[in-house]
């Protein structure tokens, strides 16, 4: 999808079903977003390292392939850029929830695409690009 640039505000998909991170990133897309895919956290984290002050909102699965999973995502997300909007979603989170920062917010799948439009929208205006 799109690389990150200073004229739209950036999301980050991290998902490793190719189909949902498509899915997700059209969306986004659609509501003025430009897109970077990742499949694994460790690969949103080298994202951020090198544009995350261009990045406003997160979209995450939770269970990630690598070391680190979508809450430890969420967790470096809000000690190192706490302005970023962070979703995290699942279908079994088991207790991984019990460790998900409080400012993240949780997105049961299967949801709904009305559900991550309203998400990206309330981010927009969050964050000042609506």
């Amino acid at each position: 999808m799109g690389q990150p640039t200073r004229l739209h505000p950036t999301a980050l998909v991290v998902e490793d079903d190719a189909d949902q991170r498509f899915l997700v990133a059209a969306l986004l897309e659609e509501t003025g977003f430009a897109v970077v895919e990742c499949e694994s956290a460790e690969a949103a984290m080298a994202v951020l390292e090198n544009v995350g002050d261009r990045v406003s909102m997160i979209f995450s699965d939770i269970r990630l392939p690598g070391t680190l999973d979508g809450v430890d995502l969420a967790q470096v997300v809000q000690d190192r850029f706490p302005e970023i909007t962070m979703i995290v979603t699942s279908g079994s989170p088991g207790d991984r929830l019990d460790h998900l920062p409080h400012e993240a917010t949780y997105m049961a799948k299967p949801w709904l695409a009305i559900n991550i439009l309203t998400a990206a929208e309330r981010s927009l205006l969050q964050h000042g690009h609506a």
